[in-house]
């Protein structure tokens, strides 16, 4: 098992393109990390250079106390499983399985126990006398854990490994991974930019944008207390709402002025918002937390607009809707409500779920000042 950790960690490609800037991460023995972020903002760099198939520019990382910039990365104790498997076509399972314990010179005995006790963890015993091209893309994904678990190293590096699979398969093996990690307890760092991924597998989980790590928390954190627009609006499906108005005082109490409607706030983030009075800010709030009738205790923060798409999903009905000056929102409902295309409708927000924003993508999350 392995602490690791960076500390001030840079990686500058040719040309001067800075793929992560000063990134500082800790992640815990046995702990499950998910890195997540959009298509190029560093994460499967910071992966790299983790693993040693990417030298470090700046900064430090260690694997259990130990500086490792400068060891190669089969002398790291860690195993990496890619997001195309890297399958040797012309091996069996069981020969892509056991090879790295071969070339480590492991006794044969020993090479075939271990690799019957990870297939039999990853139910694919019977699949060892067959070659990649006879396996399915899950049982290919098996395959490329089931050859990292047999190393057993201290720490398990994953890059997007559930990419190439189909929606539902995604689903079911997501949660077997999960699983195996409870079973394994073993140091976890896993690249993805799903954000249904890094929220279902994360013990805690590292939002990265622009090569920049952006918040490190435990998912619920994340997604409850986002430090700034862009975490807010990167997870959720769908995304976070966002409104551009002002804070003002009207009628003795701050509130937010959307076009000619006001937005009154929690008495938890009203002093805190009495600094921003006057100023262009930005409303956040989810989806989940609009209704077409007011909170309990709560008659007012409506907000007057058009439906103009409906998506029945079964479990609920996601709105689409547009107010008189623009601004395009989303909503879930109960699929059972009655709401239609055209419809004029009141939408009204849980104050105690409103955050507010500085302008900007990464604007800071001013509601979670004290």
């Amino acid at each position: 098992m392995a602490r690791v950790s960076l500390k001030n960690v840079t990686k500058i490609f040719e040309g001067d393109v800075v793929a992560v800037k000063d990134a500082s991460l800790d992640i815990a023995d046995k702990e499950f990390m998910v890195i997540v972020g959009p298509s190029g903002c560093g994460k499967t760099t910071m992966l790299r250079m983790i693993a040693g198939l990417e030298d470090v520019t700046e900064g430090i990382i260690k694997i259990d106390d130990r500086v490792v910039n400068d060891i190669p990365p089969k002398n790291r104790d860690i195993a990496m499983v890619f997001q195309n498997y890297a399958l040797y076509p012309h091996m069996t399972v069981f020969e892509n399985m056991a090879f790295g314990l071969k070339l480590r010179k492991f006794p044969k005995e020993q090479i075939k126990e271990r690799v019957q006790q990870a297939a039999g963890m990853l139910g694919i015993e019977q699949l060892l006398n067959r070659k990649p091209k006879a396996l399915s893309g899950g049982q290919r994904q098996r395959v490329a854990v089931g050859r990292a678990i047999v190393r057993n190293p201290k720490a398990f590096l994953f890059d997007e490994p559930l990419s190439n699979l189909d929606a539902k398969l995604r689903v079911t093996t997501r949660a077997e991974l999960k699983a195996l990690h409870r079973r394994l307890n073993t140091t976890s760092i896993y690249v993805t930019h799903d954000q249904a991924e890094a929220m279902t597998l994360g013990d805690k989980i590292c939002v990265m944008y622009n090569g920049i790590i952006q918040q490190v928390a435990e998912p619920m954190e994340v997604y409850d207390k986002p430090v700034n627009k862009f975490v807010a609006g990167f997870l959720g499906t769908p995304p976070m709402n966002f409104f551009d108005g002002q804070v003002q005082l009207r009628n003795g109490s701050d509130c937010f002025v959307i076009g000619s409607q006001e937005i009154q706030f929690a008495s938890r983030i009203k002093n805190t918002l009495t600094r921003y009075r006057g100023k262009d800010m930005v409303l956040g709030i989810r989806p989940e937390h609009l209704t077409l009738v007011p909170p309990q205790g709560q008659s007012r923060n409506g907000i007057d607009c058009r439906v103009i798409v409906v998506e029945p999903l079964g479990d609920r009905k996601d709105v689409y809707m547009e107010t008189a000056r623009g601004d395009k929102f989303i909503a879930n409902i109960n699929p059972h409500i009655d709401i239609r295309v055209d419809q004029a409708v009141t939408m009204y927000m849980d104050a105690e779920k409103i955050s507010i924003f500085e302008p900007g993508n990464t604007g800071k999350n001013v509601s979670l000042q004290g």
